[in-house]
């Protein structure tokens, strides 16, 4: 499956990366969020993928959703597709977006990918192994190098939304004896714990499951973990949600490290 997920994210971000760089006009979709030509070009090369090799599974896609076309998950497996990931990174020109892909298996992420196409990075994870992956210009995978969390130090490095910091997570980068926190857009966040760069990620602002379910595969297989602030791990097919709609994430905590996870 991984080999699918590869084939279709690097298509997909060669297909980013010309529009990136030959300039795009920007829409706004139902809730005022931006979509750009490469989101929708992106999304169109991993389904067709997705559909030929794996033709019984449903897959559950952003732009697909925004346009209505969600199909049944109930007691399925399914994929979940973010094809541009940080897109007002690419909008503002910062290389930090990324193509997403990701399996769920009884509410778990238990594969994924997260390519950054404009870092020449990708990032895959399976159960037990993840990867990162040296991507060069003819998008052509020139290494794999095997990664995992870090052991949690006393003094945390956090990561933190570039464009989605409130006063709640100030609060809990106070109250757990955080060092330091660094910005950055996108699923990279996920990763960057993954890879044990960082040990913390708390997101206290919505997401949607195709925006956390590819990062958050990896960051599982590196030995991390994604939860509530209940402290269950977070779940997805989420549908039917009284408090919100299909979909939506509430408020989590990432953790790189091995120790136990300390709550909000």
């Amino acid at each position: 499956m991984l080999a699918t997920f590869e084939t279709a994210a690097l298509e997909a971000g060669k297909a980013i990366l010309e529009v990136y760089r030959a300039g795009y006009a920007v829409a706004l979709k139902q809730d005022m969020s931006p979509v750009t030509i490469a989101d929708e070009r992106a999304e169109h090369i991993i389904l067709e993928h997705l559909a030929r090799d794996f033709p019984s599974i449903p897959a559950i896609a952003e732009e697909s959703v925004s346009a209505g076309r969600i199909p049944d998950i109930r007691g399925r497996s399914f994929f979940l597709v973010d094809p541009l990931d940080g897109t007002r990174e690419f909008i503002e020109h910062r290389d930090e977006f990324t193509v997403n892909i990701a399996y769920i298996m009884n509410g778990t992420p238990v594969a994924g990918i997260v390519y950054a196409p404009a870092l020449g990075i990708a990032f895959t994870g399976e159960p037990g192994k993840a990867r990162k992956l040296i991507v060069d210009e003819h998008f052509a995978i020139t290494d794999r190098l095997t990664i995992a969390v870090r052991e949690r130090p006393d003094k945390l490095m956090a990561l933190a939304s570039r464009c989605n910091s409130n006063s709640i997570t100030e609060s809990f980068l106070t109250h757990n004896d955080v060092s330091a926190c660094t910005s950055i857009g996108s699923s990279l966040k996920f990763c960057l714990l993954a890879e044990g760069k960082a040990d913390v990620y708390p997101r206290f602002a919505r997401t949607m499951e195709w925006d956390t379910a590819a990062g958050d595969a990896v960051l599982r297989a590196a030995g991390g973990v994604t939860l509530t602030a209940d402290g269950d791990p977070l779940a997805y097919g989420k549908i039917d949600q009284l408090a919100d709609s299909d979909f939506a994430n509430p408020h989590f905590i990432c953790w790189g490290g091995k120790k136990n996870a300390v709550h909000a």
